[in-house]
């Protein structure tokens, strides 16, 4: 039985702590996506193929970001129309992010394609992994109208309160993803091509999971007449899911000039930070679990009016990242470099100077984690209460710093200057939204009240 929650009620640390523990375990298992194909790639077929997916890595955030953001936005709506209980008004809804992802799809996947070969040129990605990133994108981008459907059809659900089922998604696509792996990268020899086709595979196999059970709600049953173009409601979704988007996008444009950085610093220095990246793609699983968690919850208290349970929501997401950051890093100290040993075959030389790379750009990471946190609780709680100006900016504000750091840091402190770019752009990022929050918050909970 699909179920949805109402998070207008109860205790809102309880709520969030219950609807971000699903999601945690669902990042991790599609972080598995490229975890498995990290391993599978750099054991199996070489550290030179790991270089090649670490050289396309920016370029592909550019465009999952993007459409994550997207999709995130256009949902936020879906959560002030439930907490509202206006269902007639959220069936329509439904029917026009439908329509707007089908469009962004589309354009995302012709642009994105016809981008691979002057992006990875712009980034002077070192000529011995160049085909091999190439590949990976093209087929990647290809697949963007699956990506984009299951991060649709993801975000509804997340925001009518229902964060099991994505869960039980991934999970299911998670263990298809390693059987495809392994068939088409051990069995048929495909290479990167082959680790790069079973995650779309992957992706198909949870939006149809997804699709099954918004199908199976029955205040979301659609009927001709919902899927009338709206332009009232597509411009409402625009203003929210186009600035998400953009912020997103701009977050990995940083990411792209600090990949140009990073390339000229060899295939030894690119492999060990792609590991430590993949291991972090893991451990940010939860500041992203309870910034979902945080839009869904401002979203439907905006929609119901229920101004007294904001300030509560904050402080109960603050608390739970304090908590969850000490126990992460406390993992990482102990652990961190077994895992990360994971990633590279020690077999191959320059593997121990990979590890090594990665290792201190772990313990760097560990260092800012709890910024990333704050950032994503106030950002997304801005963006659940339909403020998108503030969270936008602070995506172009963070590109800047990672940028500026990535440019910057290395002259005077060397490569390991790059390392520190990541936890700037959070901390300035972070600081604007915090900011913004306490700057807003008293006029929004004002207007609830009227």
């Amino acid at each position: 039985m699909v179920r949805v929650t109402d998070m207008t009620h109860d205790r809102p640390i309880r709520l969030i702590l219950l609807f971000s523990l699903p999601l945690m375990l669902g990042s991790v298992f599609q972080q598995l996506y490229t975890i498995v194909d990290t391993i599978i790639i750099g054991r199996g077929v070489g550290m030179q193929a790991l270089a090649s997916i670490g050289a396309a890595d920016w370029i592909n955030w550019l465009v999952l970001w993007g459409l994550q953001g997207f999709t995130q936005g256009f949902a936020i709506l879906t959560a002030q129309e439930f907490g509202a209980g206006a269902y007639d008004r959220l069936r329509r809804v439904l029917a026009m992010i439908v329509k707007l992802s089908c469009w962004f799809g589309i354009a995302v996947t012709i642009i994105s394609l016809l981008l691979v070969r002057p992006l990875l040129t712009l980034l002077h990605t070192d000529p011995a992994v160049f085909g091999g990133a190439q590949t990976y994108l093209y087929v990647q981008f290809g697949g963007s109208l699956i990506i984009i459907a299951y991060n649709m059809a993801a975000a509804v659900l997340r925001c009518l309160g229902d964060s099991r089922t994505p869960l039980f998604a991934i999970i299911a696509a998670s263990f298809a993803n390693i059987a495809l792996d392994l068939l088409f990268v051990m069995g048929f020899g495909w290479g990167i091509f082959g680790a790069s086709f079973a995650t779309v595979l992957a992706q198909l196999i949870a939006f149809l999971l997804c699709l099954r059970s918004l199908r199976r709600l029955p205040f979301v049953q659609m009927t001709k007449a919902d899927w009338k173009t709206d332009p009232a409601i597509l411009l409402h979704l625009c203003r929210l899911g186009i600035p998400t988007g953009l912020q997103m996008s701009m977050i990995t444009l940083g990411g792209m000039v600090l990949q140009s950085v990073l390339n000229g610093f060899g295939v030894v220095f690119v492999a060990g930070y792609t590991a430590a990246n993949k291991l972090y793609g893991i451990l940010e699983s939860a500041s992203v679990a309870f910034g979902y968690a945080m839009t869904a919850y401002m979203g439907q208290n905006r929609g119901a009016r229920n101004a007294a349970r904001i300030d509560a929501g904050i402080r109960a997401v603050l608390v739970l990242s304090a908590e969850f950051t000490a126990a992460i890093v406390t993992a990482m100290l102990v652990a961190g470099k077994p895992l990360l040993g994971l990633f590279l075959s020690t077999e191959e030389a320059g593997a121990a100077d990979a590890l090594a790379v990665a290792y201190r750009y772990l313990m760097v990471l560990m260092t800012f984690l709890f910024a990333l946190f704050v950032l994503q609780a106030y950002r997304s709680s801005l963006q659940g209460l339909g403020e998108m100006t503030v969270p936008t900016l602070s995506g172009f504000a963070e590109m800047l710093m990672r940028m500026g750091a990535a440019l910057v840091l290395p002259v005077f402190i060397g490569k390991s200057g790059v390392f520190f770019a990541e936890g700037a752009a959070w901390v300035c990022a972070a600081a604007l939204n915090l900011v913004w929050y306490y700057m807003r918050i008293g006029k929004i909970k004002r207007d609830m009240l009227k």
